[in-house]
């Protein structure tokens, strides 16, 4: 199933923050268990993570250190033994916390002092899935450092997206 790059959805928690975003981008794909919660989702998502992906997050954590920013350990770092009916807004997830939890869609967030990212994944219809990234950048730093997390940003979408319906 190849993603597909869409537009945040209105529906969407994170829609009403686009207006004033530095950064967004959305990717669709079908559905491949519609009677898992969004956070179910989520959660088979983030245990797809490629490998280089990780390799990338350290890459990432081991030179912002360096600048005062913080570890944020790795994507796929989320605790698969938790199910989805215990996690409550405000808990960890991998590199996030939970700011929205609905049947329908589940918004990851993650503040620093350079940026905010707020990451959603939001049922639309019976059959498809899209997961939605928007960005507030506050200074500088956050734009540079921006300058080359976004287009890989737009390669681990995708390829996390894409395997999906492989992991059941």
């Amino acid at each position: 199933m190849k993603p597909l790059s869409t537009s945040v959805p209105v529906q969407s928690v994170v829609a009403a923050r686009l207006p004033t975003a530095d950064f967004a981008d959305a990717y669709e794909v079908r559905n491949p268990d519609p009677g898992l919660s969004a956070l179910a989702l989520w959660l088979r998502t983030m245990a797809g993570t490629p490998w280089w992906v990780d390799r990338a997050m350290d890459l990432r954590n081991a030179v912002v250190k360096r600048l005062g920013l913080k570890d944020l350990g790795r994507l796929g770092g989320v605790d698969f033994n938790q199910p989805a009916t215990q996690y409550r807004v405000g808990d960890r997830v991998g590199v996030f916390h939970l700011q929205h939890l609905a049947e329908h869609e589940v918004v990851m967030a993650d503040s620093d002092r350079h940026l905010d990212v707020q990451v959603s994944l939001c049922k639309t219809g019976a059959d498809r899935v899209v997961v939605s990234t928007v960005v507030h950048v506050h200074n500088l730093l956050g734009r540079l450092y921006m300058l080359p997390v976004a287009p890989v940003h737009r390669l681990i979408v995708p390829s996390m997206l894409a395997q999906l319906d492989k992991r059941f």
